[in-house]
């Protein structure tokens, strides 16, 4: 089944708009005028229904991208330690 199917817009400027929103923390008008900048003219409105309809899913694959941070120090940090 395509979950992209019936929009407007092809998926990869509302999978664009919409990692925008979830990775940045940018508001809808943030995204609308970079997508303006960009020559897409969308609304405000329809960024926020794609960040309801698809957000539970970039947020699944940003989390599971992302790493976390390590708790073991690096080697430099170690040597200036001893000196």
């Amino acid at each position: 089944m395509n979950t992209y199917k019936r929009h407007r817009f092809p998926p990869d400027i509302i999978s664009y708009a919409v990692w925008l929103y979830y990775r940045f923390n940018l508001s809808h008008r943030d995204i609308e005028d970079l997508l303006a900048q960009r020559g897409i003219t969308v609304s405000r409105e329809a960024i926020r229904l794609w960040c309801i309809k698809f957000g539970a899913i970039y947020t699944r694959r940003l989390k599971r991208k992302h790493r976390g941070f390590s708790v073991v120090p690096f080697a430099q940090e170690t040597f200036l330690d001893d000196i």
